[in-house]
């Protein structure tokens, strides 16, 4: 059977490219059965003039026979295909401002969807490369309730990651890993980088080999400390070691250890890079076992206090995702009663209840999905709501050109061509057109995905779409969808055509019958604008909320600069007199005209301690307090107001009485209707001292931009840890254009292999406002391309419904018609039909807008400001949309066109 189809194959694919040959094969196929059956008379007595007559008699027409042959085998269908594709292109070809407007209109379609797939495919489906058997890895994730909230974490301590490796039997293979952010380097070429913290084991789980050198061993990554053994990221090695060869053994200080280098990964490798693919690859106890922000951690891999890394799971052939899930919930419930044991503080089992998850091992797919990838998604419809707005639009520009082309397709009806084969052929050329929409959108989503991926995803590798199976095929089916839709409008119309009406009215007529349709396009292009502009306005308001939001804080003009030593020789002595010396150089800088030492900064890092206050049983069932301790030009350089008592001052040192400055919401909390100045609070221990407070300072947010409790509390950083602080500096201006500057002023005075780190507070606060930066952008982007072409629709309609009332509007005006009657009476066309569309379109945005709710911020769905605005903006377009048709019918010359009538 085979053998027959790759024989039909063949003479399908001879038929169409060397169609003489196989004509010619016919031919003489016919011949030769002539002849048999001509011989067969001629025995038989029968004269040869006869029996020739008789043979041709008896085999009929050979036109007939050869157009069954050729029906038989397929040929005639691929013939009519081939036909109506050399016609399309030559009706193409004559029209190249038509095709060019389709083109151009498809491609922004098509383009911004193969885009966002590219996008939306790596953040939510796309396994990491080279991951074997990706449907069978897992990330695991751990639930319990804490104080009556249910969470869901990926990360945790590594003895918890020992204890599910060593209590389950649903999985074959682990492996734990962390990417860290680390100095890499000496001295003024040190750059904090992406450092992957792994398992040994945690190479395993890819199809990889290193292109140079080897992986560590489960022997180099053991408890307590690992072998200090390090692989380069084909990145690093190619941009900061030019790709040398003789990197093998050398040395490379990573954090506050000197690492040797022992192989390179390749480039397709990257780990599972949740934030950015790793610069280079160390053994997890390696760097747990060393130092972890100058502190050593010797308990790491005993104890339940430190949760920092998250681990992958290969599931057991044979094993289900529910088996796998109920084994690793057992696991957990044994690994929370150890805890419990160690730590009598845990709370109970009861309370917990403890239970795991295998999940996907892509993180935007897990339990705790990020606000990016939802946006992104999101986008991704907007971009299909797009296209259907740009087929909408090319399929009522294919209406009116088969309108004016009615007489042709009439002749072609009369002269006997079905109207099947008259379907076939506009849908092929919609076809056409799509397929050039299809290649234009592919260079589009080339060039823009790459923008886009440099706003959605840290490492997104550019120029990838053209070489990409998945993203092609996204496109394929983009193309074959826009094709059908496109082309059905024109199908349905030549379905009810009038052959005599067309062959006698030509292109004079209005073909009012088909206004119908052509008003239906216009009317969800308008519908479907509306939406998007809805959506856009409702995230350019969240973003105006978030940016225009009180921080506690100032962002534009401060910087937080880490002074990392690492180690450098200094004790605690010399550290905390080496702070002091960068803070009284710093003040001394050209611009900056406020600095303070400090040991936390928002949303990167944050401590706490134990409080105890009199009167009350337990301080840490009412919240989660955190602290920061700062020198006394601390809050003036931060920009934090103090609203009652003071800050700090040079009289608040170490062995001055200890004094405390809560924030507003932490006075309610303790001190509810009371005064909170000259209230005792302990910190560390109920034996210590007490710290009075001395002052209230605003509410910061330090965890979230939506719901922070603004539970802060400041100490003078004399008074608590003066060794291990940071740098803030207040400048004039913008911090953002000076902190290079800063930086290599202030890198020539750090001691030993140290480096200066400058960050803008508008760095570190940016990626909260991220989600929201990106769907006011995009919404506004694909709102405003939907709108135009909205609009350009809009003008098509009415310009053409003005070209086909000529003779209406010329007998108007010879009435005695005003111009502003005309203008009128044309505009009020466009303006009905965008009303509609933003009603129709309001009502939709209202509906969906329980969905897009959680992605704002103090803007609900249905924000009349931004109804009415969409209102206002839509209605403008709709009147300059119809005003150029509508001054054209102004022109119209009565006589004329009575006269041709």
């Amino acid at each position: 059977m085979l053998g027959e189809l790759w024989s039909d194959l063949r003479y399908r694919c001879r038929a169409l490219f060397h169609r003489g040959a196989v004509e010619a094969e016919l031919d003489q196929e016919l011949r030769f059965h002539l002849e048999r059956e001509t011989e067969k008379y001629v025995r038989e007595g029968i004269p040869r003039d006869e029996a020739v007559r008789r043979a041709r008699v008896a085999f009929g027409s050979v036109d007939v026979v050869k157009e069954e042959s050729r029906d038989g085998r397929g040929l005639a269908l691929l013939e009519h295909v081939g036909q109506d594709l050399r016609y399309a292109l030559r009706s193409l070809r004559r029209s190249p401002a038509f095709t060019l407007g389709v083109t151009l209109t498809l491609a922004f379609g098509i383009g911004a969807n193969a885009a966002m797939f590219g996008i939306v495919d790596r953040l939510l489906f796309r396994a990491p490369p080279l991951l074997r058997e990706s449907d069978t890895v897992h990330r695991v994730y751990l639930n319990w309730t804490y104080r009556g909230d249910r969470s869901a974490e990926g990360t945790y301590q590594y003895t918890r990651y020992l204890d599910l490796r060593r209590l389950t039997h649903s999985f074959s293979d682990w492996a734990a890993f962390s990417n860290r952010t680390l100095p890499v380097g000496t001295g003024p070429d040190a750059r904090e980088l992406t450092v992957g913290t792994v398992s040994a084991s945690f190479f395993d789980f890819f199809d990889t080999q290193p292109v140079l050198g080897r992986f560590f061993t489960a022997a180099e990554d053991s408890v307590p400390v690992g072998a200090t053994v390090a692989v380069l990221g084909y990145g690093y090695w190619q941009t900061h070691l030019g790709g040398r060869t003789d990197v093998l053994g050398q040395p490379l200080m990573i954090g506050t250890t000197n690492y040797t280098i022992i192989g390179v990964a390749p480039r397709e490798f990257q780990g599972l890079p949740d934030q950015s693919v790793p610069a280079v690859y160390i053994p997890i106890t390696t760097y747990a076992g060393t130092f972890m922000n100058g502190r050593r951690v010797p308990g790491y891999y005993t104890t339940y206090n430190w949760g920092w890394l998250s681990a992958i799971a290969r599931r057991r052939p044979g094993v289900t995702l529910e088996q796998a899930n109920a084994d690793l919930s057992q696991a957990f419930t044994a690994s929370w009663t150890q805890e419990v044991a160690l730590d009598p503080r845990t709370p109970s089992l009861a309370s917990a209840r403890p239970a795991a998850v295998a999940a996907p091992v892509q993180s935007e797919r897990g339990p705790r999905q990020g606000k990016v990838s939802r946006v992104a998604t999101w986008i991704w419809g907007v971009a299909a709501v797009v296209l259907l707005v740009a087929c909408a639009n090319v399929a009522n520009l294919l209406l009116a050109r088969a309108l004016f082309r009615r007489r042709e397709t009439a002749l072609r009806l009369a002269l006997g061509v079905s109207r099947a084969r008259l379907a076939g052929q506009l849908l092929i050329e919609s076809l056409v057109l799509a397929v050039l929409g299809g290649g234009a959108g592919l260079l589009l989503a080339q060039w823009g995905g790459a923008v886009l991926g440099r706003l959605f995803l840290p490492e997104y590798q550019a120029g990838v779409t053209l070489a990409d199976g998945r993203t092609l095929l996204c496109v394929l089916l983009a193309v074959l969808t826009a094709g059908c839709l496109i082309g059905l409008a024109p199908v349905l119309q030549s379905r009810r055509a009038d052959l005599a009406e067309d062959l006698k009215a030509g292109s004079r007529k209005a073909g009012h019958r088909r206004s119908r349709m052509r008003t239906a396009l216009l009317l969800l292009q308008a519908t479907l604008s509306v939406v998007l502009l809805i959506g856009a306005g409702l995230f350019v308001r969240s973003l105006a909320e978030v940016r225009g939001l009180r921080l506690g804080y100032d962002v534009d003009p401060v910087l937080y600069i880490q002074l990392n030593t690492r180690g450098g020789g200094l004790d605690q002595a010399g550290q905390i007199q080496f702070r002091r010396t960068m803070l009284e150089t710093a003040r001394t800088l050209p611009g900056v005209t406020s600095a303070a030492l400090g040991i936390t900064v928002p949303f990167w890092d944050t401590w706490g301690d134990d409080l105890f206050v009199p009167g009350i049983d337990s301080v840490d069932r009412l919240g989660n307090f955190t602290l920061q301790a700062g020198t006394p030009e601390y809050f003036k350089t931060i920009g934090t107001r103090i609203l009652r008592g003071r800050g700090f001052t040079a009289e608040d040192r170490a062995q001055a009485p200890r004094v405390m400055v809560v924030s507003e919401a932490m006075a309610a909390t303790l001190w509810p209707g009371e005064n909170p100045l000259g209230k005792c609070v302990r910190v560390g221990a109920d034996t210590m001292p007490c710290s009075t407070v001395v002052g209230v300072a605003e509410n910061i947010r330090q965890r979230s931009l939506r719901e922070d409790p603004g539970l802060n509390y400041y100490m003078p950083l004399e008074q608590y840890h003066p060794d291990a602080a940071a740098l803030f500096l207040r400048v004039a201006g913008e911090a953002d254009k000076v902190k290079e500057s800063l930086r290599r002023q202030l890198q020539p005075l750090m001691p030993g292999d140290g480096y200066v780190l400058v960050n803008s507070m508008r760095d570190i606060v940016g990626p909260q406002v991220r989600s929201w930066e990106l769907g006011a952008t995009m919404f506004l982007i694909f709102g405003a391309l939907a709108l135009v072409l909205a609009a350009i629709g809009l003008y098509s309609v009415i310009a053409y419904d003005v070209a086909q009332r000529t003779r209406e509007l010329g007998i108007r005006i010879a009435l005695g018609a005003a111009t502003e009657d005309v203008v009128g009476l044309v505009t009020r066309d466009g303006l009905r039909f965008v009303l509609t569309g933003a009603v129709l379109g309001g009502a939709i945005a209202l509906g969906a807008g329980r969905w897009i709710a959680p992605l704002l911020y103090a803007v609900t769905p249905g924000d009349p400001l931004v109804y009415g605005v969409v209102a206002g903006v839509l209605l403008l377009v709709a009147a300059i949309a119809s005003l150029v048709p509508a001054w054209r019918a102004t022109r119209v010359n009565p006589s004329l066109t009575l006269r041709s009538e």
